[in-house]
């Protein structure tokens, strides 16, 4: 998400400086005693220091849009994953102001950005029935709903395996000790995992517990958990396999800017500003140069 602010923040900026700087240069944006900045001033430095990076990414965009379609739908149910990862509406707009992106309108511009570079990735990339059936097995036929306390040290995961043990509530136990961020709040809830999306040591451990029951303390790079199982389930492969597919074709994805390079030699680019076109070679960008 850092990454795509500072796109968006360079292209924001870069694009608004340029619409004013057609016979409105000479405006102020800053005064003081010590001296003036105008928008042509302004603009020079954002270019100096910015432009060929941010020029390329605007040229890449146009050239990804002209060649992919993104919907509004598809943008809204990557925001609706990101927030139900993040834990909720709550935490979803602390993550925003946290990475500097001021609304989900400009969320959506980021999203759809990076919707574009996945399309341009995997377009043509193809997967075989016995390749998702295989990942399917490996990974999404059996899931786990369970919930954990993460804790620092094994004194205070045995402290609080002890008070389980005496029918202590494990929601109450996870919103005092536990120091998950994400799962804290919601009494240690995870939902539902396929193997091998946990830590190991974690994944073993949850899928052999039977639902209901708690394990010991078991460490790992986090510190050490007490997991408790809540439901075991089956899957259908014909209800995973859009998802098992999505995630075999990113796996054999091509570079986008593989695609771009392809894209920007049909598209005849020219750079009419000189100071650009020296940028972009001394930076040796992949954007097409053309004499004037």
């Amino acid at each position: 998400m850092k990454k795509w602010l500072v796109s968006l923040g360079l292209a924001a900026g870069v694009l608004s400086l340029s619409a004013c700087n057609s016979g409105a240069g000479s405006e102020k944006v800053v005064e003081s005693k010590a001296g003036d900045i105008t928008k042509d001033q302004f603009y020079n430095e954002l270019k100096a220091q910015y432009g060929d990076q941010v020029l390329k990414q605007m040229v890449d965009n146009k050239l990804l849009e002209k060649k992919y379609k993104v919907t509004d739908k598809e943008i809204n149910t990557e925001i609706d994953k990101i927030k139900k990862e993040l834990g909720g509406d709550d935490q979803f707009k602390q993550a925003l102001e946290q990475n500097g992106i001021k609304s989900e309108k400009d969320l959506k511009k980021l999203v759809k950005t990076q919707l574009l570079n996945k399309k341009a990735a995997t377009d043509g990339v193809k997967v075989s029935d016995k390749e998702m059936q295989k990942l399917f097995n490996d990974k999404y036929k059996e899931e786990v709903k369970a919930s954990h306390i993460l804790v620092d040290d094994k004194k205070t995961a045995d402290e609080v395996k002890a008070k389980l043990d005496k029918g202590g509530d494990f929601k109450k136990l996870a919103e005092q000790y536990s120091k998950d961020p994400g799962s804290k709040t919601k009494g240690g809830e995870l939902g539902y995992f396929g193997k091998g999306q946990m830590v190991p040591e974690f994944d073993k451990v949850a899928f052999k517990l039977k639902p209901g029951q708690v394990s010991d303390p078991i460490k790992t790079q986090f510190g050490y958990h007490i997991i408790k199982v809540e439901d075991k389930k089956t899957n259908k492969f014909e209800d995973k396999k859009k998802q098992i597919k999505e995630e075999l074709q990113q796996q054999k994805a091509k570079s986008t800017d593989e695609v771009i390079s392809k894209l920007q030699k049909d598209a005849d680019i020219k750079i009419n500003d000189k100071d650009l076109k020296d940028a972009l070679k001394k930076q040796d960008t992949q954007l097409p140069q053309q004499t004037q």
